[in-house]
C-alpha cells in the first residue's frame, strides 16, 4: 500500500517574508521592461540559432546523437510560441487599450 503524507503549510508569516524578499531584490535590479524584452527576444534568437546549427551538424554527420537536435529544435519551437503567444496578447490588449480611448 502506498504510503501519502500530506502537504506541509506555511504560514503567513514565512510566506511574507517570501514575497518581501522577492520584491526587494527585483528592486535592486531595476531592469527596464524594455531591457527584458530585449533579453528575452535575443535568448529566444539563441535558441534558435543553436537549434539551426544542430541540425546542420546532424546532416553533415558531425552529430551523431539525435537526440541532442531534437531537444535543442523542441526549445526553440517552444521559445518561439510562447513569444509569438505572448507578441498577440500585447497587441490585442493594445487594441482593447485604443478603442477604450475612442
Amino acid at each position: 500500500m502506498m504510503n501519502i503524507n500530506g502537504i506541509s503549510s506555511i504560514s503567513g508569516n514565512e510566506m511574507f517574508k517570501i514575497d518581501k524578499a522577492g520584491f526587494e531584490e527585483a528592486q535592486e535590479s531595476e531592469v527596464s521592461f524594455q531591457d527584458f524584452l530585449k533579453q528575452s527576444i535575443k535568448e529566444v534568437n539563441e535558441l534558435q540559432v543553436d537549434a539551426e546549427n544542430k541540425n546542420i551538424m546532424l546532416a553533415t554527420g558531425k552529430i551523431e546523437n539525435i537526440h541532442d537536435v531534437t531537444i535543442a529544435s523542441e526549445k526553440a519551437k517552444v521559445a518561439l510560441d510562447l513569444t509569438l503567444a505572448v507578441r498577440t496578447k500585447v497587441v490585442d490588449a493594445y487594441r482593447e487599450i485604443m478603442r477604450m480611448q475612442v
